[in-house]
């Protein structure tokens, strides 16, 4: 395994994320990810990526039973990051990130991110010097490498980075549909970082999934290259850039992890017919209208809708019945997405759940959609 060319002690190009970790109902299951965490290892790959609220704060507590408990600290690298939600002041800070570590099992980081960096929580951030602060715990060795995950325009980006320098890496949302997507803005935010000399950590390189079950059409323009798994095209696409540093795979099954495995131990850029397939498949996608939602359940989890309304899921039903338009995606609406939480007509339009979106999505009307798919009278 060859170490990366932007930071020596990450064993190739490839992360795992852990904010899609398998589950048993609500909770983790360990032993899978337990397994999962051994191959990943096994395999020469070092670097774990989580956040005080993925899975309501299961994953930090996972990587302390799974990795750090079981593995020598030499053997894994670990990324947290400072979450709006879990501070209000300067002084909440140090003790959070001293939490964190505990959760995690660990005496230091060897990432730490400033978490989904915004125009509106970019304020709070100044406002509580976490910038400042996180630096000081860098020197007193509790963090030994300080970044940035961003969720916003290039714009924005690129003021961040002039007012704090001392940023070393930038996590953005980068795959091939999102590249020249005008909200996410993957191609222009990318190039802000190369503007300042930053390296990439991609996230979301399969957009939350929906660029492995792709439609019929798409599916057979990747089949036709005679390669790999779909997956497997979305993940090289976003190594195959200069400063890309890491992409991180959110795994929740050991087949994912296989899958992952195979593409990146000996990884290969897209070639000249390769990306221009995937060219063809983001032709496609955009011609379907299906809603842009990752699934990073920031609107849920980040947010506590009043109403209890499980967004994610919902558009997910909704791209699967615009896609497939199978009968039983009704049926799954009804029995579980709403049986015992609130239906997408129930929105009272708060717009909380739009305040946190990284995709800036209009979710107040698209609930509007899901309702008159769902909902209406036959």
């Amino acid at each position: 395994m060859e170490k990366n060319r932007f930071f020596p002690q990450i064993n190739g190009n490839f992360g795992f994320g852990c904010m899609r970790l398998p589950m048993i109902g609500d909770e983790v299951d360990k032993e899978q990810f337990c397994r999962m965490a051994d191959a990943f290892i096994a395999a020469g790959f070092n670097y774990f990526d989580t956040a005080h609220g993925y899975i309501n704060g299961k994953s930090e507590t996972a990587i302390r039973d799974c990795v750090a408990a079981r593995h020598d600290r030499g053997e894994f690298l670990l990324t947290n990051k400072l979450t709006d939600p879990y501070f209000n002041k300067e002084e909440d800070i140090k003790p959070l990130v001293l939490q964190q570590l505990q959760l995690c099992g660990v005496s230091y980081f060897d990432f730490y991110l400033m978490h989904a960096q915004n125009r509106e929580n970019y304020k709070k951030f100044k406002a509580c010097r976490a910038y400042e602060v996180c630096s000081e715990l860098k020197k007193e060795g509790l963090i030994r490498h300080l970044g940035l995950s961003f969720h916003d325009s290039a714009d924005i980006l690129d003021m961040i980075l002039t007012e704090h320098p001392e940023i070393e890496i930038v996590q953005i949302q980068f795959n091939y549909v999102d590249y020249e997507d005008q909200s996410i803005q993957s191609r222009l935010v990318y190039e802000v970082c190369e503007k300042h000399g930053k390296p990439v950590i991609v996230m979301e390189p399969v957009k939350g999934g929906n660029l492995v079950s792709l439609p019929e059409e798409a599916d057979k323009v990747l089949r036709s290259l005679g390669g790999g798994s779909n997956a497997s095209y979305a993940i090289r696409f976003a190594a195959s850039f200069p400063s890309i540093a890491m992409v991180l795979s959110g795994m929740s099954n050991m087949d994912q992890m296989e899958d992952n495995i195979s593409t990146m131990a000996d990884f290969k850029p897209l070639d000249e017919p390769e990306f221009e397939a995937v060219g063809r498949v983001c032709a496609i996608f955009r011609n379907m209208g299906t809603i842009p939602c990752t699934g990073c359940r920031y609107c849920v989890e980040e947010n506590q809708c009043p109403m209890d309304i499980l967004i994610p899921d919902l558009f997910s039903a909704q791209n699967a019945y615009s896609v497939f338009h199978s009968w039983n995606t009704k049926m799954y609406y009804r029995n579980a997405l709403t049986k015992d939480h609130g239906k997408a007509s129930d929105c009272i339009g708060c717009g909380g759940c739009e305040h946190v979106c990284p995709q800036h999505l209009p979710i107040r009307d698209l609930l509007a959609d899901v309702a008159e798919t769902f909902e209406r009278r036959r």
